[in-house]
This record gives C-alpha cells, structure tokens and sequence, in this order.
C-alpha cells in the first residue's frame, strides 16, 4: 500500500524542462512510476536534466510507450486533466484536484494502480484521450488566464493527492474488491457496442455520441472483473440469438 501504485502519465510532452520539472515534483510527493507516451522532448536533453533535480532517476526510469493504451491498460481507475468540460467527449465527472483525489487515494489504499494524465503543452488531452478517461481533473484558474503550465498542473494535483493521502493512511482498510483493469474493460465495452449495434440500439448519427453515454456509464460503475465477464455473457447471448434470428 504506497503512492508507486500512482502513475504519471504525460502525452506526447514538447518541452524537455517540463519532463525533468514533473520527474522531481513526483520525487517531492513519494511518486515513482512515470510513462511518458510518444514524447517530442528528449528526456535525456540538458534542460530536462537541470530540471530534474533530485528526480533523475525517476526520470531514467521513466516507460516511452507509443500510445495511451500502453501506458494505462493495467489501471483500474483513469483520471484525465482538462481546462474544458462538456461537448460529445467531455461528459463524464469533472471535479477540482481536492475533490478528485481522495477518490484516488481510496483505490491505491486497496493496491490497484490508478493513471493521471497529462496531455501536451499547446493543446491539452485531445477529444479521443478525454474520452478514455472515467474522471476529469480540472483545476480552477482564472478564465482570462486558464492555461497552467504542465508542471505546475502536476504539482497541484499531486499536493492534493499526497494530502489526501496522508490524511486517510490511518483509516479503516476499504473492503476487499478489486475492480476490473482496462485491459478488461476496453474489450467488454466493445464486444457491448458490436451487440448492440446487431440489434440496432446503436443505428444512425446518434449511435457515436451514445456509445459515448454508455461507456462512461459503465466506468462510473466501477466494474469487478466478475462483473465485466457478465456483459461479456450479455454481449454474447445478444449476438448469438441475433444471428439464431435473422432472416
């Protein structure tokens, strides 16, 4: 039971400081486990590592993977930042970093990783990314100067983790259960979505933005992985009477 089950993850990151400023913020609130998803800067570059004080070897340590699936498919729990909220892709729970993180903290107290993502420094976690995410962090700026730097994102959100953190280490353990990976999820969600669409509940221009509705539905949820291999079942007793059915 520690904060290591907390991972960093930062999207195609352009400035090398930024990646060396995140590596030593980490090391400040007891973090370890950084990805760094298709980076632009060289964490390797001279700046990251002058910015990295004390954090280098989290910095070294740090996974490149390509994509976010990559980085984020053992992760129970998928926690976005975003300065905007609403529209198809941006409908799932929006909550400031105080609100956000004892939520976080619950799961790493029961030993299941959790992703906090951070997405590139001139436009922020693009609409395909938000959707991936069952949480969104947005932190509140001042609405003529939103736009934080990506450092300092990490630092608030991380000050409220570690606070929210070391003020439950005491608490009473959370019941035993174990909510269901990504790497489980993702499949269900789709082997649900090709059901549904056989039987047309998912038909027309309305079929994206509710596939949407219901994913988001189902992370709210917080699936078990006994509960995720049910809809599986579902799915496949939908498709199997469909094609017992058609004409």
């Amino acid at each position: 039971m520690s904060l290591s089950q907390a991972r960093i993850v930062l999207i195609e990151t352009h400035t090398a400081g930024n990646l060396g400023a995140v590596a030593r913020c980490m090391g400040n609130f007891g973090l370890a486990d950084l990805v760094l998803v298709a980076p632009i800067a060289n964490r390797h570059d001279a700046n990251a590592r002058h910015m990295a004080t004390h954090g280098e070897a989290i910095l070294d340590a740090a996974r490149v993977v390509p994509t976010l699936d990559d980085a984020i498919a053992d992760c129970v729990l998928v926690v976005g930042t975003s300065a905007k909220a609403g529209g198809l892709f941006r409908r799932q729970p929006v909550a400031p970093p105080d609100v956000v993180m004892p939520r976080v903290a619950e799961f790493l107290r029961r030993d299941q990783p959790v992703a906090i993502v951070f997405g590139p420094e001139p436009t922020g976690l693009s609409n395909a990314i938000v959707a991936r995410c069952q949480t969104l962090i947005q932190i509140p700026t001042d609405e003529t100067h939103a736009a934080l730097n990506l450092a300092q994102s990490v630092a608030i959100c991380l000050y409220e983790l570690r606070k929210a953190w070391c003020s439950g280490v005491e608490h009473t353990p959370l019941e035993e259960y174990r909510r269901a990976p990504l790497e489980m999820f993702d499949p269900m969600v789709r082997h649900l979505q090709t059901a549904l669409e056989e039987i047309h509940f998912l038909y027309g221009e309305k079929a994206e933005s509710l596939m949407h509705a219901l994913r988001h539905l189902l992370g709210k949820a917080e699936l078990s992985e006994m509960e995720v291999r049910i809809l599986h079942g579902l799915a496949r007793q939908i498709r199997w009477y469909v094609a017992e059915n058609s004409i």
